[in-house]
């Protein structure tokens, strides 16, 4: 049985840290999100008629029912719940001690709380990738603290971490298999032109300055970057099972790099941070740990027999990629690519893919489990031992067939195919439990936006309906053609993000917009902060009218990055047509969504508690969100390597 004790605890202490940022990115903006004025508050989501808890809690499960029990409102017992949240991710990320099963329940717990009350604003597919492996951790998390013996070097390891480990694995494989296969199943004509990546660093909704760059690329290296990126989707997670443990480190570099030049090019909060945590799934602690072999042992056949089979499995994968892709040497000593294959050719191969997928999940977890009681069963030395240490390890291997069994309902929906391998058992299952989230159907990027320009829309204020205009700036989407792309990651932004979805549609499709516009025209505090303040066009009184206009953005050439401007764009037309505070068609259209009630009595909130909770968001707020995070990152990095240093010397 491989060891991944250490790459277990990891992986826990990696999930702290993803936990952290996400806490703290959704902490420094709630009252403009979800506050009383905010943009769709939030106890406007617990309006039941229930009078008893239990009954409140089950027709919507949130810790936020508590509120009115400890002497709080909606608004602040949310800031009670991502402050916990933070404390205890932050006690994860510094000490293993406190990386146990309880720990990530109530890790988990919170943020579905605020998850079931965050509406469109946390309708995305990171934040249910946190929900489904933050619900894995609990199972990954050993229940109780065990420090490390004296006689070992390694922590002990229970014959049921292996199968829950496997389950980590097992979501890593779905997402990324999934993202990858949604953009050919979609027939978005750039990802089957691998013309994606001519778009993508240009469109995608925060670029990085390094973004700009990328874009300008040549096309022939763009196209062959976007075939690398179909192969490191598609057919490489099929490896992430494969028994060698060579094979599995090599698909983990691979993947390590994909994430980080994502990471360098775009803004997507701590989406891929934990998919970088999940691929410590891939590794066990031979990777880590570099143990001498013992006397009398020799690795050098095994070894050479890994290599080469390592060898031989990557070799085929390029031949593949060649093939699949019909990759050639120009005469300009370029590599051009196509895809050799049909879209019915592709199809046919999914509907084999899919079940044999499932097949082998099943196989490898299978295997995992027998391995797992085996050891179970000739490990433990007294009888007593032995039964607990069995016992236990069935019932993991029962959670992880279960969850692996319901994990296979939205997986399946990748092809029709898939549909068969199901039972309807299991589709009732995973009905029955869908809304908590604990497996999830993924797919980035189906299809590429922005192909004839950036779609950007732009709010401006005037005190004359004849103008002039003046344009709110927001703190890091693209507005202002001068302002240069930010690094903001791990922080997600989450208004610039639903102002990029916006772009896509119409305002009738996000009626949160009319909110926004509501509260800038009643210049509400709370909003303006989830703005660029330092720019407000109307910093004293708030304006009179308000409207949004559609622009399309395009990069400024090569040749004119030595202006200033990052951008170019020209005018598309009307976005939403212009309004005023007293506007009857949007008093009535704010009601009719439930943003604006009839005035109630506000819950009375303990005095000494406020007053606490102003002070630390006052202190919270005073610095750039993304500099909190990596403040409070690198506060944990000194403890723990001061806490490394400390017990060096003992």
């Amino acid at each position: 049985m491989a060891n991944i004790r250490y790459t277990r605890n990891l992986f826990l202490r990696g999930m702290s840290v993803v936990y952290l940022f996400a806490f703290a990115s959704l902490y420094v903006q709630i009252p403009g999100l979800y506050g009383k004025n905010g943009l769709l508050p939030a106890e406007n989501q617990l309006d039941s008629k229930a009078s008893a808890l239990a009954a409140r809690i089950h027709t919507k499960p949130t810790l936020l029912w508590l509120a009115p029990y400890v002497g709080l409102d909606t608004e602040y017992m949310m800031d009670v719940l991502t402050i916990f949240g933070i404390f205890l991710a932050f006690t994860g990320f510094v000490s293993q001690k406190f990386c146990t099963a309880p720990t990530f329940a109530a890790l988990w717990s919170l943020y579905y709380s605020l998850y079931q009350v965050g509406q469109t604003f946390m309708w995305f597919q990171w934040d249910i990738l946190l929900l489904e492996a933050g619900f894995l951790s609990i199972l990954v998390a050993p229940l109780r603290y065990r420090p490390i013996s004296r006689r070992r070097s390694t922590p002990i390891q229970a014959p049921s971490d292996t199968i829950a480990f496997w389950l980590v694995k097992w979501l890593l494989f779905r997402l990324m298999f999934q993202s990858g296969v949604v953009k050919l199943t979609s027939g978005c004509p750039t990802w089957w032109g691998l013309t994606a990546l001519t778009v993508h660093f240009e469109s995608q909704c925060i670029p990085t300055p390094l973004a700009w760059y990328a874009h300008h690329l040549p096309r022939w290296f763009l196209k062959l970057t976007c075939v690398g990126a179909n192969i490191a989707e598609i057919p490489l997670p099929l490896l992430f099972f494969v028994p060698v443990r060579s094979v599995r480190v090599v698909a983990f570099y691979i993947q390590l790099f994909l994430q980080v030049c994502i990471i360098l090019t775009g803004n997507y909060n701590f989406f891929n941070l934990l998919t970088i945590v999940l691929c410590l799934s891939l590794l066990d602690d031979d990777y880590f740990l570099k143990k001498k072999p013992q006397k009398g042992a020799s690795n050098f056949w095994p070894g050479l027999f890994s290599k080469a089979v390592t060898l031989v499995v990557y070799a085929a994968l390029l031949y593949g990629t060649v093939v699949w892709y019909s990759l050639r040497i120009t005469p300009k000593n370029t590599i051009e690519s196509d895809i050799a294959f049909t879209r019915q050719q592709f199809d046919q191969a999914l509907s084999k893919a899919v079940p044999l997928t499932i097949y082998v999940g099943l196989a490898s977890l299978g295997l995992v489990i027998v391995e797992a009681v085996s050891t179970a069963l000739v490990e433990s030395q007294t009888f007593a031992r032995r039964a607990v240490t069995v016992l236990t390890t069935l019932l993991y291997a029962a959670a992880a067939l279960f969850i692996f069994a319901i994990s296979t309902v939205p997986y399946s929906t990748l092809h029709p195919s898939g549909n068969s391998t199901v039972l309807p058992a299991v589709r009732t299952w995973e009905s029955r439990i869908n809304h908590l989230h604990v497996t999830n159907a993924y797919g980035l990027f189906r299809r590429m936006t922005g192909v004839g320009g950036r779609p950007e829309v732009i709010i401006e204020g005037s005190n004359h309906i004849d103008g002039p205009w003046q344009e709110y700036n927001f703190l890091y989407k693209a507005g202002n053609v001068n302002a240069t792309p930010p690094f903001v990651a791990p922080h997600q932004p989450r208004v610039d993000w639903q102002m990029w979805f916006a772009a896509l549609g119409t305002y009738h499709q996000n009626p949160w917009l009319m909110s926004l516009a509501y509260r800038l025209l009643n210049g509400q505090p709370e909003v303006l902060q989830l703005l660029d303040t330092s720019r407000n066009p109307f910093p004293n009184k708030p304006p009179k009218y308000i409207r949004a206009t559609l622009y399309h953005y395009h990069y400024t050439p090569w040749t004119q990055r030595s202006a200033s401007a990052w951008w170019t764009r020209e005018r598309v037309g009307e976005y939403f047509p212009i309004f005023s505070r007293d506007h009857p068609p949007l008093l009535e259209y704010l009601r009719n969504v439930k943003i604006l009630t009839d005035s109630r009595k506000d819950p009375t909130v303990i005095p000494w508690l406020k007053m606490l909770l102003d002070r630390l968001r006052k202190l919270a707020t005073a610095v750039d969100p993304a500099i909190l995070m990596w403040s409070l990152f690198t506060a944990g990095c000194a403890i723990v390597a001061g806490s490394a240093s400390s017990g060096s010397r003992k």
